[in-house]
Formats: structure tokens, C-alpha cells, sequence
């Protein structure tokens, strides 16, 4: 290894280092499964909100998204932003108070399964079951994909083997998530978003230096056809622009329902300390999350000029262009110490956005095997002592399954994210609406939406998708409206609330 590499690469362990001992801090900060999973609702405004937004973001917003831009131009891109960042907004100001609130009122429940379960009083126990498995079938491939990006990063950059790599990266988030739990993870989490954001503004500035200059950047994009239109994307194999249909824009702009049915986002809102520093959180996130995806798509476009510039190569792949922040931080090294530790925040960024989404998915959905499917379900009688082994021994195997499932960088877990996000909004982002706002609706409703929402999923998208043309959408928007409406139909046709539920309905 090279000086600069060897320098790269202890600025990233400096890091994990850190985000280990946050962990250990916060080990003694859990008395119980309820500070494990919730931090005991203790967050405060801040902390909820940035840990939402950096465990939503995931290295989407630092691959992905410039990747995207970089290759097409604004129009997909910036339509996913859009859909985010409605979403987004949406959540937080309809939602999130009222889940707060709701899911204390309910029997102080501290997961999701077990909101549903008390919202409805279903003693079958089916909407906590049904609910808890869902959560952990989209999200261990989820989780495995955020060990592969990590595994990925490392072997890349310093030709270690991919395999240990990604181990290694596992057993760093498995050993702050199983000592701090939330608290540590959403500690953590703020960490990150803010080595993202320095990530961030250090690229948009080196690049429009290294380009030329920010008129350099924008005659380039100007060059191409379409490259800055929002109706039309550039074609990088042809050189011409094509059409960005109004039903292409619906769908993309569909991104936004998932973040109803996110159980790690929703769990930031039920952890909050006070359900009235919500405003402030929501201003927080919203502005955050605005800033952020337009940089992150500005960072695309400065790319193609830096490519036309000589400084960078050309990437022809969506493989490749994911890339672009990383080799970007890899030129920036060559210019001496201080840029090394700055080409290391960068490298360390793409780390925390992925590591601060991988450590909420193994909490929400190792409460849900732990706390629901065992000791709900199943009837588990555990002391306090028992139920904290519990769940940080269920964090461990998930992650073990993870580690199983992304030891091929190759794996199709890869592919599996955006179809998992989907899962997630047609699963619970229509029961979680109607659950909160739908006096109405009834036990065997939500169920009907939940199972409905869940199996169109997998329907539109291997079933009616591939036919192509009208049905050619993200499977994310029918799936969301098939729940909708089986949560209707059913709720309306099956015996109403009772009035215990109807009089908690009211009082929240």
C-alpha cells in the first residue's frame, strides 16, 4: 500500500473505532427491551430527526444518486428527489405526532407489529405475526446489501478480498447496534449524517475546481441534449434526448409512499422524548433532505464536466458511475496530508450512509423476531436480564443471515433494495394512514391491506410489470392502492370497532 492509501484507509478505522465506543457508552444507558428498541422515547429533536434522514438516506444518496444523474441528466433523478422529498415532508407532518402519540396511548407499544396488535386489540395475535414476518423478509436482504456496499468500498479501494472485508464492516455495525441499541444507533446515525453532508460540500467544491469552474459545469450539461430537462433525459449511448412521460413521472414520483410503511423511520417518531419538538425535527429533516439530493445531483452533473475535463475516466455503466464520489475522493488524496483526511471523510460518508441504514434495519427487524414473534406470539416468559440477551443474540443471527446472503459481491441482493422499499410502503404504508386516521377501520381490514399490499408486490412486479407498456410501472404504486382499497372494502363490509378502540381512536 501507498502512503496515501495507508492514510485513507486509517481515517475509515479512526471512524469505526468511534462508532464502537459511541456503542459501548450507550450499553449503559439500557435497563430494558423498551430502552433497546426505543431508547425509552428519549430522543431529542435533533438526534429524531437527522438519524431518520441519515437511516433513510443509505449510499443512495452518495452512489446512486449522482450515479444516476451523471449518466441521464435531471430528469430521473430529480423526479426521485421530488417523491422523496414530498414523502419526506408528508411523513413527518402527518404522521409522526400522531404515531408518537397513538403508540403510547396503545400500551406503550415499541414496535410496529405490536402497534398494530394493540390498535386493534387482535388477540389471534395474527397482525403482530403476519406484520413481524413481513418486516424480516424485506429486510435481511435489505441489510445484506448495506454489508455488501461496505465490503465493496473497502476491496476496491485497497485490494483487500471482498469477503473479509464485508465481515469486518458486519461485525463493526452487529457490535454498536448489540451494545447501545437505538440509542446508539440513532446516536450514531446523527454522527453520519453529518460526515455525509462534509462529504458532501468537499466534493461539489474540489469538482468545480477540478472541472474548470461552475461555467465550465454548466456548458457542459448545456451541451447535451436534454441532460438539464425534467421532461426529457440524455441518452448517453445515442447522444440524443428522450422523452420523460407523464406515467413514468407518476411512477418514479411513487419513491414518496414508501416512507408511510418505513418501520425504522417510524420507529424515529415513537422515540422522540416530546411529541411537541416534532415541528422542529420536521423543518430539520425536510431542509436536510432537500439540500442534500439536489447536491447529490449537482455532484452528477459536476462529474460529466470533470470526465470532459481529462480528471476523471469516462463511465459508461450505472456500475461505474455509482462510483464517481469515490474516485472523485481518490483524486482528491493526491494533493498532499490535509487531503487525504478530507479524501477519508468522504470515503468515511459513503461508510456512515450505509452503516447508519444497516444498523436500524437489524434493530427493527430483530425486535421482531425477539419481542414479537417469540415473547408475543409465542408466549416467551424472559427477565429482564433474559429478554436484553434476547434481542441483542436475534440482532447477531440476523446479521449472520445477512453476512450468508451478501458473500458474493455478486449476489442479487443488490437488486432487491428497491424492491424491499416497495414491499415496505404496500405492506404498512396504507394500514399505518388508515390505522391513524380512519376511525373505521377494523382488525380484519388492516389484515386484509397488510397481506394485500404485501403479495401485489411480488405480483406486479414478476407477473404483470414484464408485460410492459401501462403495467411497466414501479410496482410500489398499484400495490399501495390494492391496499387502499382491500383495507376499505373489508373494514366496511366486517363488523365495526369496537367502542373501547373507537374511544382510544378519539382520544389520541
Amino acid at each position: 500500500m501507498t502512503g496515501q492509501t495507508i492514510g485513507l484507509l486509517l481515517v475509515m478505522i479512526i471512524y469505526l473505532i468511534l462508532m464502537v465506543g459511541i456503542g459501548v457508552i450507550y450499553s449503559k444507558k439500557n435497563n430494558d427491551v423498551s430502552d433497546f428498541y426505543l431508547g425509552g422515547r428519549k430522543l431529542g429533536p435533533i438526534v429524531t430527526a437527522m438519524s431518520a434522514e441519515a437511516s433513510d438516506m443509505s449510499s443512495w444518496l452518495l452512489m446512486g444518486l449522482p450515479g444516476v444523474a451523471y449518466l441521464s441528466g435531471c430528469a430521473e433523478a430529480g423526479w426521485t428527489a421530488i417523491g422523496l422529498a414530498i414523502g419526506t415532508y408528508l411523513n413527518w407532518l402527518i404522521v409522526a405526532k400522531r404515531l408518537r402519540r397513538y403508540t403510547h396511548k396503545a400500551n406503550n407499544s415499541i414496535t410496529l407489529p405490536a402497534f398494530f396488535e394493540n390498535r386493534y386489540r387482535d388477540k389471534s395475535h395474527a397482525l403482530m405475526a403476519i406484520s413481524a414476518i413481513m418486516i424480516v423478509i424485506f429486510f435481511v436482504p435489505y441489510t445484506a446489501s448495506g454489508f455488501a456496499a461496505c465490503g465493496k468500498l473497502f476491496s476496491t479501494l485497497f485490494g483487500i478480498s471482498y469477503l473479509p472485508a464485508m465481515i469486518v464492516s458486519a461485525i463493526v455495525i452487529v457490535l454498536y447496534t448489540t451494545l447501545g441499541g437505538f440509542l446508539a444507533a440513532s446516536m450514531t446515525d446523527l454522527i453520519q449524517s453529518i460526515i455525509m453532508t462534509i462529504a458532501l460540500l468537499i466534493v461539489v467544491f474540489f469538482g468545480i475546481h477540478t472541472a474548470g469552474g461552475l461555467d465550465a459545469v454548466i456548458t457542459n450539461a448545456k451541451s447535451m441534449s436534454g441532460y438539464l430537462s425534467l421532461t426529457s433525459s440524455y441518452d448517453p449511448a445515442t447522444g440524443v434526448s428522450v422523452p420523460y412521460k407523464g406515467l413514468t413521472i407518476a411512477s418514479t414520483l411513487a419513491w414518496g409512499l414508501g416512507y408511510f410503511g418505513m418501520p425504522h423511520i417510524l420507529l424515529r417518531f415513537m422515540g422522540i422524548e416530546d411529541e411537541n419538538k416534532l415541528k422542529t425535527s420536521r423543518r430539520i429533516a425536510s431542509v436536510w433532505v432537500v439540500i442534500s439530493m439536489f447536491v447529490a445531483i449537482f455532484i452528477g452533473i459536476i462529474g460529466s464536466a470533470m470526465t470532459k475535463s481529462g480528471a476523471l475516466e469516462l463511465f459508461e455503466t450505472s456500475s461505474q458511475s455509482e462510483t464517481l464520489i469515490v474516485r472523485t475522493a481518490v483524486l482528491l488524496s493526491d494533493h498532499g496530508v490535509l487531503t487525504v483526511i478530507m479524501a477519508g471523510l468522504i470515503l468515511a460518508g459513503i461508510l456512515a450512509s450505509t452503516m447508519s441504514t444497516s444498523d436500524s434495519q437489524l434493530l427493527a427487524a430483530s425486535s421482531c423476531v425477539s419481542q414479537n414473534l417469540f415473547c408475543d406470539c409465542m408466549g416467551l416468559k424472559l427477565s429482564k436480564k433474559s429478554s436484553m440477551l434476547m434481542a441483542r443474540l436475534t440482532v447477531v443471527v440476523i446479521a449472520v443471515i445477512g453476512v450468508f446472503l451478501a458473500r458474493n459481491p455478486d449476489s442479487s441482493v443488490f437488486r432487491i433494495v428497491s424492491f424491499a422499499w416497495a414491499g415496505f410502503g404496500a405492506t404498512f404504508g396504507a394500514v399505518m394512514l388508515f390505522s391513524l386516521f380512519w376511525k373505521r377501520t377494523n382488525r380484519n381490514g388492516a389484515l386484509a391491506g397488510m397481506i394485500v399490499g404485501g403479495v401485489m408486490v411480488f405480483v406486479w412486479k414478476y407477473l404483470i410489470a414484464p408485460l410492459g407498456g401501462l403495467f411497466g410501472i414501479y410496482e410500489l404504486l398499484p400495490a399501495f392502492i390494492c391496499s387502499a382499497f382491500a383495507i376499505v372494502v373489508v373494514s366496511l363490509l366486517t363488523a365495526p370497532p369496537s367502542q373501547e378502540i373507537t374511544d382510544e381512536f378519539e382520544s389520541v
